[in-house]
C-alpha cells in the first residue's frame, strides 16, 4: 500500500484540517477536494457503476459525501442520497455541500429502513468524529448498508469504527474499499478495524507537504521495504561469532515442538549458533529435525548458568510450562542479566510473580497474554490496543509486541509501530514460538531491542504472508521456514 508511513490520531488530523483550511483561504476547499478525490476513487474502483447510493451523516463526513453525489450525478450517474430524519447537515460547510447538491437537482431522502437497489453504496455517515457506539437509528442504517448486496466504499473511515483506537464500540459497516483523506489514521491500521476498512487507499488533497511532516505523528506503519533498514549484506569475513548465540529456553514435556520452533527460526534468522536448553527426552527429536542446533538435556536448574553466560541473547518462553522446571529455569534467565525475548509461559510466570524485567527485555504477549499482565481482560485490551501497548511498555519497562492483526511494537521512549503485513491463517498454535526466535536473532545479530522487535515482528508477517499464497487455512508455523530466510536477506529476493 504505498503512501506516507506515519500513523496520526483524531486530534493530529483536525489540527492538520485548521491549518490547511487557514492556508487555502476557503474553508469549503477542503471538502471540495475530498469529495472529488472520493469520485475519482470510486470512478477508479467501479468504472461501470451507474447507480450509486450515498448515506451521509450531519457532519463534515455528510458533506465530503454531498459532494462526491453532485460528481456523479454531473457525471450523468443515478444518484440516490440517503440521511436519517434528523440528520440534516449541521456544519456550515456540511450544508454549503448539500445545497450545491440539490442546486444540481439532486434529491435527498429519509431513510425509511431499506435502501434501493444499486451499484456501489457510499458510507459518509460519521467519519473520524464518532468514538462510541451508534444510537439506535444509525445501529439500523449501518446494518441496512451491511445486508446490502452491492460494495461498500468508505470515506476517510468506516463508520462504527474508533479511527484512533482500532476497536468498534457497536455495530460498525464493513466496506470494500475505504479512501482516508489527508493521512493515514491510526487506528484503521491494527485489531478489529481492518475486518471493516477492506483495501484502503490515501488521498492526500494536494496539501502542502509541510502540513503533515511538521505534525507530530501518533505510530508508524512498518512495509516490507522497511527490512532493509536493519537487515544489511554480511561482510565477506562474517564468522559465527559475530553473528550472535542465541540460547533458546523451554520444552518441557509435552512442549518440545515449540521450541523446535523457536530454535530452526533463530536459524532461519541468522543466528551464528543457537543453543537449546530443554528436556532430555526432547533432544534425539531436536537433533533429527534441526542438527545444526545445539542441544542440551537439562533436568534441572543446575549446568543452566554456564549455558546462559555464553549467550549473546535469551529466548524463553516456547513450551517452558509453569511447573517446577519451567519456573526454576525462568528465575535464573532473569537472574541472568542477559538481553531476554519472553513469550508464552515465561509472560504467565511474569504475570504470577510480578517479577521485574530488565530493560532491554522483549515480550511477545498476545492479547489474552497482555490481559493477565495488566490485570485486564482480552476484550479490554482490544479495545485499545495502542493503550494496551504504552501502558505493557510502562509497567515492566521494555519493548513489548503486541501480537495479533495489525500487531503492535512500543516501548517507552519510541514511536510505536504498526506491522502492516500478516494474515488469519497466522492464528495456529507455533506462530508465536517462530516469532520469539526470529526476535532473538536479529537481537543476537546487533539490534537493539526495539529494532530488533520491529524488524523480527515485520519479517515474521511477511513470511507469514508469503507462505500463505498456497492458502491460509491450514498454514503452518514451519511453512515459514524457507520465508524468513528469503526475506531476511532483502538484497537477494528476487
Amino acid at each position: 500500500m504505498p503512501g506516507p508511513s506515519h500513523l496520526f490520531n483524531v486530534a493530529a488530523l483536525r489540527g492538520v484540517e485548521a491549518r490547511a483550511t487557514s492556508a487555502l483561504g476557503d474553508g469549503f476547499e477542503l471538502m471540495r477536494r475530498a469529495g472529488q478525490a472520493a469520485w475519482r476513487e470510486l470512478l477508479q474502483a467501479w468504472p461501470q457503476a451507474q447507480r450509486i447510493v450515498v448515506v451521509c451523516g450531519p457532519g463534515n463526513n455528510g458533506g465530503d459525501g454531498y459532494v462526491l453525489a453532485r460528481h456523479a450525478l454531473m457525471a450523468g450517474r443515478q444518484v440516490e442520497v440517503f440521511r436519517l430524519a434528523e440528520h440534516a447537515p449541521r456544519s456550515e460547510l456540511a450544508m454549503h455541500a448539500c445545497r450545491d447538491y440539490e442546486a444540481a437537482f439532486g434529491r435527498v431522502q429519509s431513510f425509511e429502513g431499506h435502501l434501493p437497489v444499486a451499484d456501489v453504496v457510499v458510507d459518509a455517515l460519521f467519519g473520524i468524529g464518532l468514538a462510541r457506539a451508534p444510537d439506535a437509528q444509525g445501529n439500523a442504517l449501518i446494518e441496512a448498508i451491511n445486508r446490502h448486496e452491492a460494495p461498500v466504499f468508505a470515506l476517510d473511515v468506516p463508520s462504527g469504527v474508533d479511527s484512533d483506537r482500532g476497536s468498534v464500540p457497536g455495530n460498525a459497516v464493513f466496506a470494500t474499499r475505504t479512501l482516508e483523506f489527508i493521512a493515514h489514521k491510526m487506528g484503521l491500521h491494527t485489531g478489529a478495524a481492518l475486518d471493516h476498512c477492506g483495501h484502503t487507499a490515501l488521498a492526500s488533497l494536494d496539501l502542502a507537504p509541510g502540513l503533515v511532516a511538521d505534525t507530530p505523528a501518533g505510530a508508524m506503519l512498518l512495509r516490507g521495504d522497511d527490512l532493509a533498514r536493519w537487515l544489511h549484506p554480511r561482510r565477506r569475513d562474517s564468522h559465527k561469532g559475530a553473528n550472535g548465540r542465541v540460547l533458546c529456553v523451554g520444552g518441557d514435556f509435552g512442549g518440545g515442538g515449540a521450541i523446535l520452533l523457536c530454535a530452526q527460526a533463530a536459524l532461519r534468522c541468522g543466528a551464528g549458533l543457537v543453543d537449546v536448553a530443554t528436556r532430555k527426552e526432547h533432544v534425539p527429536a531436536l537433533l533429527a529435525r534441526t542438527p545444526e542446533a545445539l542441544a542440551h538435556a537439562i533436568d534441572d536448574e543446575h549446568g543452566f548458568d554456564a549455558l546462559a553466560q555464553r549467550a549473546d541473547v535469551i529466548a524463553i518462553g516456547p513450551g517452558l510450562g509453569q511447573e517446577d522446571w519451567g519456573r526454576a529455569l525462568h528465575a535464573r534467565c532473569l537472574a541472568s542479566r542477559k538481553p531476554l525475548v519472553l513469550d508464552a509461559d515465561a509472560l504467565n510466570l511474569v504475570a504470577i510473580s510480578r517479577q521485574r524485567l530488565p530493560a532491554d527485555a522483549v515480550i511477545t504477549p498476545h492479547p489474552g497474554e497482555a490481559a493477565r499482565l495488566l490485570d485486564s481482560s482480552t476484550t479490554q485490551v482490544q479495545a485499545d490496543r495502542f493503550g494496551a501497548a504504552r501502558d505493557l511498555a510502562l509497567r515492566y519497562r521494555c519493548t513489548v509486541v503486541l501480537k495479533g492483526a495489525g500487531t503492535i511494537v512500543a516501548s517507552s521512549d519510541r514511536l510505536p509501530c504498526v506491522i502492516d503485513a500478516g494474515n488469519p491463517g497466522m492464528a495456529t498454535g507455533g506462530m508465536g514460538d517462530v516469532l520469539t526466535g526470529t526476535i532473538a536473532a536479529l537481537r543476537a545479530q546487533g539490534l537493539e531491542a526495539f529494532d530488533a522487535a520491529g524488524a523480527g515482528a515485520l519479517l515474521h508477517a511477511l513470511a507469514g504472508d508469503a507462505a500463505a499464497e498456497d492458502g491460509e487455512r491450514g498454514l503452518l508455523p514451519s511453512d515459514l521456514m524457507p520465508w524468513l530466510r528469503r526475506w531476511a536477506n532483502p538484497g537477494a529476493r528476487t
